[in-house]
């Protein structure tokens, strides 16, 4: 099973509102690793590691967030996995 990494950068109403903790806990179900962090600018940044399937999942959900959230676009690439993520976590930073 070859890994990709997924990079997306989300915005609209996505800080304040769970958004981080809830994609860590949605990519670690799907056992996925990486990383979730607010942007300055009102965005959210990610970076998660894994099979495609699991990665078009983690996409999936990021479009609708949590219950609070409202995303409003969805900016994606996909990259070769570099392997460096043991874990999902949530960066301040």
């Amino acid at each position: 099973m070859q890994t990709q990494r997924l990079h997306l950068l989300v915005s609209g109403r996505v800080q304040g509102v769970w958004y981080r903790d809830s994609t860590r806990d949605r990519a670690a179900w799907l056992g996925l690793a990486g990383w979730v962090r607010n942007l300055s600018d009102g965005r959210v940044e990610l970076v998660a590691e894994g099979p495609s399937a699991q990665l078009d999942a983690l996409r999936d959900w990021c479009r609708r967030g949590p219950r609070l959230a409202r995303v409003t676009d969805l900016q994606e690439r996909r990259l070769a996995a570099t392997g460096e993520f043991k874990t999902f976590e949530v960066r301040y930073r």
